[in-house]
């Protein structure tokens, strides 16, 4: 067999739009590699993502309910490969670099901590003395030192582009001055973009916007498919909700014997299709107005071109404030959520006094080191946990851990 040639090779290239990312010009990594012959820049960050400890600690680590709930609720991992589906059909309709949306989805919730917000909640609290703690400043702390595969850097030494898309994936965090813009920027970033600048005052390319939004998307539609298997969500209450409401009646219209499980899982699919689609077209105005002639001028633009219409943002909104009241903060997740914010208190408590229980990798380094730093490494510990390590923990430190079933 004849070898091809590198001439031959193809990258899944499609025309791009003047204003979408291309990685043939990309503003390159933090420490220089020569580029892969086969594949594009951001092709080689999915990659790495997808092959990082990180991304398989997603497994186990809780969205809304904790992993051991049920096979069939979501887990940060299942939920981010739907956000990644959804983030490259966006891109694809967009013309824009569907591996670069991938990549930005794929990673966006690396720093989350075990059992969902709950965990953040709680070390944000342990760490207010230190800065505090933020799940994208730890997703950046992640991909730039935490994970150690490479024998020539730390971190996966992602593009320029996939790290600025995870940073402002939701919008630019100071202005022109370097004022925060909507609450203090996390001192891991500012420090990070220090070194390499990432623009903070400016928004992310169209790319990033697509995993933003699709996030929105994915966890507005799954959750209701979540609380509906778990019994806290009702068909009849979803018929409250204006979204939801009004696509029920059209799946009730159309298939007026359907059994509530298959009424449940058309609503999911035509919420979904109906959001994709809204966007499409929002952001095909958008761009048509602001006509952007590259991705510089995406930057520039002064406000984000991936949205959803007026009307559907409201509608998005109302959702959002459903699922709050009835889901998020129903008394079973709420217990749950007590309890799970007991472990994480106990074990950073733990590891803090005393960093010599640590596991052998984590408490070498620490010796004499001051409190900022010992309390910065215990966090990062505590975070990369799965929900099934953190209880592992848990139980070999203290003598009584909760039940979260």
């Amino acid at each position: 067999m004849v070898p091809a040639k590198l001439g031959d090779i193809g990258f899944g290239y499609r025309p791009r739009a003047a204003y979408a990312c291309d990685p043939a010009k990309s503003r390159g990594r933090f420490c220089d590699e020569v580029e892969s012959p086969t594949r594009t820049p951001f092709q080689r960050d999915r990659d790495r993502i997808i092959h990082s400890t990180a991304f398989r600690r997603l497994k186990h680590k809780t969205q809304v309910f904790v992993a051991h709930e049920g096979d069939h609720y979501r887990t940060r991992l299942t939920h981010t490969i739907e956000v990644a589906q959804i983030a490259r059909a966006l891109a694809r309709a967009l013309r824009c670099d569907e591996d670069l949306a991938e990549a930005v989805a794929l990673v966006h919730d690396f720093g989350h901590t075990p059992f969902g917000h709950t965990g953040e909640d709680a070390l944000n609290e342990k760490m207010a003395a230190w800065g505090g703690f933020d799940h994208n400043a730890q997703s950046l702390r992640v991909v730039t030192s935490l994970e150690k595969r490479y024998a020539e850097f730390d971190g996966l030494n992602l593009t320029w582009e996939t790290l600025e898309g995870l940073v402002k994936h939701n919008g630019p965090l100071t202005d022109a001055s370097g004022a925060a813009m909507k609450r203090p920027v996390p001192k891991t970033i500012l420090d990070y973009s220090t070194l390499h600048d990432l623009e903070l005052d400016r928004f992310a390319s169209v790319e990033a916007q697509c995993a933003a939004i699709a996030d929105d998307i994915a966890y507005n539609t799954h959750d209701i498919d979540d609380g509906l298997r778990a019994g806290l969500l009702s068909l009849e209450m979803l018929e409250e909700v204006p979204l939801s409401g009004e696509i029920l009646k059209g799946v009730r219209t159309r298939y007026p014997v359907l059994d509530p499980v298959r009424t449940g899982h058309e609503l999911m699919r035509r919420q979904i299709t109906h959001m994709v689609e809204d966007v499409i077209a929002t952001a095909t105005a958008n761009i048509a107005e602001i006509d952007p002639q590259s991705p510089d001028d995406v930057h520039a633009a002064g406000r984000a071109m991936v949205s959803f219409s007026v009307e559907m943002g409201e509608a998005e909104k109302s959702l959002k404030a459903f699922l709050y009241k009835n889901l998020y903060r129903a008394e079973e997740v709420m217990r749950v959520r007590a309890d799970a914010d007991q472990v994480v208190r106990d074990l950073f408590d733990a590891y803090f006094a005393d960093p010599a229980i640590m596991p052998e990798g984590w408490r070498e380094i620490l010796g004499r080191a001051e409190d900022r730093i010992k309390a910065r490494h215990v966090a990062d510990f505590l975070a990369g946990m799965t929900d099934t390590y953190a209880l592992k923990e848990h139980r070999r430190l203290f003598d009584h851990t909760p039940d979260l079933s």
